[in-house]
């Protein structure tokens, strides 16, 4: 961050500035006491279990400033800004913040895939520009604005992930991010607990383009039919991406050769052959939204080719141990991220069983049982011999499988630790292995034993 004076901060939050020299400057925003710095901004938050304000005297203890709620009057060398909301606070800095940058702005959101299409984005972008982009999942109402701050104002194009999980969230993200380019990944049942539907999640998530200007566009995923049902509520350019045939950017011929998967790229007449180092359909998809970011930015599809070609992603991992194959997709779940994983394993190359290991889906609301069922018909429809569960609603995923499929081969568990030694036990030579899960449950630490 361009260096900040405590006075432009206080005029920005419509603070209160309780002690401290106002000329002091700050270089970018601080939530964890430990890290704080002396050109940091401490912003204490007020959590379900801590509340961050009882650690601001250590956090200063190696100087810095900091934000206050709960605070009226103070005595102090270091600056206390008193301010209504220090979250709120830190989002009205970074949006004033963002408004001096000049290059242009992507902005991804979507129910899966975020995280990855930005990855793709990042990297088809980087043929032509130097790029900076969102790091881990700082993608939250706290984790935005840690991120913008990291901006130096060098940068020729940002690529920014956006996700939430409630009414409201999205617009004050919009209002930080202000992007140029809005991108759309598609609309599924994450959150759904809290937004009640898929048209609330998917009107929700379409605050993010509210000020895509003329000289902007909007990317959207056009073989998801929510998203495409909900268009004509943006306003500015639309361009569409998919399978289907009236999409702009379209994937065809979509196959796996030598462990690598392959497809045709098409786009206003022109064609060309892609190969990438990730498998499964939904990740062809994430890189058509890169070809359309890039195109509308003026970077040749021609020149963007290559840029796929060694991509591996941070989410889906495949390792190709001694003697058998992990797929490690235990990051987060949802019912299209399983079935899109699913059809990864089914495709996959492999000399042994297909043996997939799927975890509850957490945060589904009523219908959880209903989404771990379909989940369990389709494995089922899927070239998978075994399946093994983790967890209570992961029960009925088995269930609805071998009620559809009567041959796999199956067993639910309730611990952790019991399936990891069937597991080790059970595996053999030539096997490939899915681990998939939300994360809450914890099935990452099953492959971190296995990659021992």
């Amino acid at each position: 961050m361009r260096p900040i004076t405590i006075k432009q901060i206080v005029e920005i939050t419509g603070g209160t500035l309780l002690c401290g020299n106002e000329m002091e400057t700050i270089k970018n925003f601080c939530i964890d006491s430990r890290k704080m710095a002396k050109d940091m901004l401490f912003v204490p938050i007020i959590g379900e279990r801590v509340d961050g304000h009882q650690f601001i005297e250590s956090a200063l203890k190696n100087g810095g400033a900091t934000l206050t709620q709960q605070h009226e009057e103070k005595e102090d060398v270091h600056p206390w800004i008193r301010v209504e909301n220090t979250i709120e606070a830190m989002q009205k800095i970074a949006k004033w913040y963002r408004m001096q940058m000049e290059f242009p702005v992507v902005a991804i959101t979507g129910s899966v895939g975020k995280t990855t299409t930005r990855e793709m984005v990042t990297r088809a972008l980087e043929a032509k520009y130097t790029v900076f982009h969102t790091e881990g999942n700082y993608n939250s109402q706290a984790g935005v604005p840690l991120t913008i701050a990291r901006m130096t104002g060098e940068e020729e194009v940002a690529v920014l992930e956006a996700g939430m999980s409630q009414f409201g969230e999205m617009s004050a993200l919009e209002e930080m991010i202000r992007p140029d380019i809005a991108v759309f990944t598609n609309i599924g049942v994450a959150h759904i607990e809290n937004l009640g539907t898929q048209d609330n999640i998917c009107k929700e998530k379409m605050e993010l383009a509210n000020h895509i200007t003329e000289k902007g566009a909007i990317v959207l995923n056009g073989d998801d039919p929510i998203l495409m049902a909900h268009k004509g509520q943006l306003k500015g350019t639309i361009i569409t991406y998919g399978t289907g045939k009236d999409c702009d950017y379209r994937a065809t011929n979509i196959r796996i050769e030598q462990g690598k998967t392959k497809f045709t790229c098409s786009y206003k007449g022109e064609s060309f052959e892609i190969t990438m180092d990730v498998l499964g359909e939904h990740n062809v998809l994430n890189a058509l939204s890169a070809f359309a970011v890039s195109g509308w930015l003026g970077i040749p599809m021609k020149q963007v080719c290559h840029q796929f070609e060694e991509f591996e992603g941070t989410r889906q991992k495949i390792y190709s141990l001694e003697n058998y194959t992990i797929i490690d997709d235990t990051y987060n779940a949802s019912p299209d991220s399983m079935k899109a994983s699913i059809r990864v394993l089914s495709e996959i190359p492999c000399k042994g069983r297909r043996i997939a290991v799927l975890a509850d889906m957490l945060e589904l609301g009523e219908k959880t049982e209903q989404y771990h069922r379909e989940v369990g018909a389709f494995l089922a429809e899927n070239n998978i011999e075994e399946l093994y569960t983790y967890g209570t609603l992961s029960a009925y995923l088995l269930e609805e499988a071998k009620k559809t499929k009567s041959t796999i081969k199956g067993k639910s568990f309730m611990d952790r630790e019991e399936l990891l030694s069937f597991l080790k036990g059970h595996i053999q030579k030539g096997d490939c292995m899915l681990l998939k899960g939300s994360n809450g449950m914890k099935l990452s630490e099953i492959t971190t034993q296995f990659l021992k």
